[in-house]
């Protein structure tokens, strides 16, 4: 226990200050009356003119200086000590302020005012002696001892209260601001994976959507039939995008009355593929894949294929994009998207977050993501993912 430090004590209010006075008041009164008890059967009658004005006057002195017993402790305490000695119904009052005192817990500050005040007892006799009986000098001595002794145990077990709650309320407000930390990193966490899933739905279909309507634009040849089958992919298109935002929006609300869409796969590739076809992308996809990879890793796979094809379209209209997949378990999927060079001017903006989401993605998993421009005025993007061997690790624990 560091008693070195002694901690604030909190600011009393105006009831609580009253209270602790009267207590004081309350202390010292039978004391008082109990000395006037004695001076009668002693026929000390010129003590009377004292006891009576005197000794309440000071003990008054003494009530008012406690109320800077908590800027001045030590100074209050050692002065209501030593008033003590000519003021009996002042010893309420200097029990108050060595309580006070002791929940500092310093222990030569609550030495140093118990002597004062053991002695000040002694010297107190002088002025009011006790009755003709004699009276053992252990018993006034342990008197007063005793009565400092109980105040300092209750001044020492409000400040170890007060160093308690303290401790519990600094905890609380750790944990408080530790919560909030949380609080404000998941919700960047959150906002980081609503951000990406927001990219891979839309910025796909949108894409594809822009590159026919780039046709569109800069074509001015194209039959009647050309020009309903690439309105008709645009319609259908928007269409798409609009029921993928849907499914994102009812997920991030929690909707449960809407279907849930099926979750990429790598099973979904082909109709990722189909989809870029009958958008005008010229698509080839191979594929030497053995096994059935797990949810989260074909998931990752569908997103690169798909981050592939809408950087195709926007930065490579018209060129020709060779998707190539191969890997078995136990060893690593591998992905490939190559496209040729534009065939046409690229006029789609850039944003630059879907590389920046698919390295995130990547990371999470030990993987590793690569993209850089071909000696041909292509564009190569390649990913590496392990891919455990589940079955493998699944025997080798029942083995275990």
């Amino acid at each position: 226990m560091n008693t070195d430090v002694a901690p604030c004590p909190p600011r009393l209010g105006g009831w609580q200050q009253t209270w602790r006075l009267l207590a004081a008041v309350a202390v010292g009164i039978p004391l008082w009356l109990s000395t006037g008890v004695v001076l009668a059967q002693e026929h000390e009658v010129d003590r009377w003119s004292w006891f009576f004005t005197g000794d309440p006057l000071v003990a008054l002195v003494c009530l008012a200086a406690l109320l800077w017993r908590r800027r001045l402790p030590l100074t209050v305490a050692t002065t209501v000590a030593v008033a003590s000695t000519v003021s009996t119904l002042a010893t309420g009052v200097a029990l108050l302020a060595l309580c006070s005192l002791a929940t500092r817990r310093r222990p030569v500050e609550i030495g140093i005012v118990v002597l004062v005040y053991v002695i000040a007892a002694q010297l107190g006799l002088g002025l009011y002696p006790l009755p003709s009986q004699p009276t053992p000098l252990w018993v006034q001595l342990a008197l007063p001892a005793l009565s400092a002794g109980i105040a300092v145990a209750m001044g020492m077990a409000i400040g170890a209260r007060r160093v308690e709650v303290r401790s519990l309320r600094e905890r609380a407000e750790s944990a408080e601001r530790e919560q909030a930390a949380r609080a404000a990193q998941a919700r960047a966490l959150e906002r980081n994976r609503i951000a990406r899933e927001m990219h891979d739905v839309l910025a796909h279909r949108i894409s594809l959507v822009a590159m026919q309507a780039g046709v569109l634009d800069h074509r001015g040849n194209l039959t009647a039939d050309e020009n309903r089958v690439l309105v008709r992919g645009i319609v259908d298109g928007s269409h798409q995008a609009l029921e993928e935002l849907r499914d994102v929006l009812g997920v991030l609300r929690a909707d449960q009355s809407r279907p849930e869409a099926p979750p990429p796969s790598l099973d979904r590739l082909p109709e990722l593929v189909a989809d870029a076809r009958a958008s005008g992308l010229d698509v080839a996809l191979t594929t030497t894949v053995t096994g059935t990879p797990s949810d989260a890793l074909g998931r990752t796979c569908y997103r690169i294929v798909q981050e592939g094809l809408t950087n195709a379209a926007k930065h490579a209209p018209g060129a020709h994009v060779h998707i190539t997949l191969e890997g078995a378990a136990g060893d690593q999927l591998r992905i490939s998207v190559r496209n040729s060079p534009a065939v046409a001017t690229a006029r789609t903006p850039a944003s630059g977050y879907g590389l920046l989401g698919l390295a995130e993605r990547l990371a999470l998993t030990g993987g590793r993501l690569d993209h850089h421009p071909t000696p041909d005025n292509g564009y190569l993007l390649t990913a590496r993912l392990p891919w455990p061997d589940d079955q493998h690790h699944q025997h080798h624990e029942k083995s275990a």
